[in-house]
């Protein structure tokens, strides 16, 4: 059953994705640590709208100068919308990560799966832990 949820929350994995969610939609991307990890990013491949995805599944690829990564799907669902933008602007990945260089919107199946998500600040404590 999908959950509805009434107002924006946003989650993070520790994969160390971002999925905000509102209503039964949850648009993705990556954080700012990850950005940082990976170094300039010259190449975003988002999944195909109508792709399903479950949780914890391969939906993305970002390469950047210093390797290629995977991005999961923090949520299970039907990608409704990708973010062509990135082909011709992978560095929206690194100047705006968690706005502007978001990869895909998923209409969620199961509102459920957010729990053993993070919220900002826990997150932000498991960042200090890789330190």
């Amino acid at each position: 059953m999908t959950q509805k949820f009434t107002q924006q929350v946003t989650f993070y994995t520790e994969d160390h994705e971002w999925v905000t969610v509102h209503g039964d939609l949850a648009t993705v991307g990556i954080t700012r640590y990850a950005a940082d990890q990976l170094g300039d990013v010259v190449f975003v491949e988002t999944p195909e709208v109508g792709k399903t995805v479950k949780k914890g599944d391969e939906m993305a690829v970002v390469e950047s100068v210093k390797a290629a990564s995977d991005v999961y799907a923090p949520m299970s669902g039907e990608v409704i919308d990708a973010n062509g933008a990135l082909a011709d602007a992978p560095e929206k990945v690194n100047e705006h990560p968690e706005t502007e260089g978001w990869f895909c919107v998923i209409k969620f199946s199961d509102g459920a799966e957010t729990e053993g998500l993070m919220d900002k600040d826990a997150y932000y404590e498991y960042c200090k832990g890789l330190a």
